[in-house]
């Protein structure tokens, strides 16, 4: 076990606020197309930050770079200061775990193998011990123990989307990537997805989620990213962000943002002229 762990750097302890991860200047060009342009971003141990814009604003794109999965044009990510590129695939998956869009699978696995999955990083190091506990604590978490012998196969796109999360949330990693890890699911788990986002930031985690909903990102996260045909329009803590003229902008909808009333959390919605009047 000792040798193993020499051949595999395992990861340091992190603080909060620590910079786990870091964007510089990062350009990717898919088929001659720009899709994120020069884009500076870091995410920090114990914060949960959102990548917001329009469909095409290079969103995805932009987490698959960060993650290693995607090769910037320009620029670099490092990954606790060292080049992404520098760790290797299984150093990686120690660091970061990675929610892609969409939970596929070749094979018909039942839901437990597919969770059990998230813990292949650590085998043969002295973290595998615990393989058991967390697999557990992750299906509780993400309410999928009951689908444990049932197919992978045979869930809704919900159902699968939430074992998905379940197999990150196994992995115990200090970065937590999720790429729309809220589009398939219903109100209850879309809430549940960013509450344990929340706090799993608490634990020290720095989270980096991909959202279309505006309003669970001012509710969740420490800062948003807005990006808008692949460049960086702005990045910070929701109150100061989200305007109503740079959204509306940014998504070509005029939109309101305003307090709710009891959490003063903000609320950011279309404006609406539905054309006429009731009574």
């Amino acid at each position: 076990m000792i040798g193993w762990s020499k051949r595999r750097r395992l990861p340091e302890p992190v603080v909060h606020g620590d910079v786990l991860l870091e964007a510089f200047g990062v350009t990717v060009e898919l088929s001659g197309k720009t899709v994120v342009d020069d884009v500076h971003v870091d995410a920090r141990a114990g914060e949960v930050l959102a990548l917001v814009g329009p469909n095409g604003a290079g969103k995805s794109t932009l987490l698959s770079a960060l993650s290693g999965d995607a090769v910037p044009s320009k620029g670099s990510v490092e990954v606790r200061g060292r080049s992404v590129s520098a760790w290797s695939a299984l150093e990686l998956a120690m660091r970061r775990a990675v929610l892609p869009q969409a939970a596929t699978l070749s094979f018909p696995f039942v839901v437990a193998d597919v969770v059990a999955m998230g813990r292949a990083p650590w085998s043969g190091t002295p973290r595998d011990e615990n393989d058991e506990a967390h697999i557990d604590e992750a299906m509780r978490r993400c309410e999928v123990e009951e689908f444990g012998p049932r197919s992978f196969q045979a869930l809704s796109g919900g159902e699968r989307a939430r074992v998905a999360l379940a197999r990150v949330l196994a992995q115990d990693t200090d970065i937590l990537m999720l790429d729309e890890p809220t589009a398939a699911m219903d109100l209850r788990h879309q809430e549940l997805v960013l509450r344990l986002c929340r706090e799993k930031a608490s634990a020290g985690v720095a989270v980096i989620v991909v959202l279309h909903d505006l309003g669970l990102a001012a509710a969740y996260c420490d800062r948003v990213a807005i990006l808008h045909h692949g460049r960086l329009e702005a990045c910070g803590a929701p109150a100061a962000v989200f305007e109503a003229d740079l959204l509306s902008r940014v998504y070509r909808q005029d939109v309101e943002v305003f307090p709710h009333p009891h959490t003063e959390d903000l609320i950011v919605l279309p404006r609406r002229d539905h054309g006429f009047k009731l009574g």
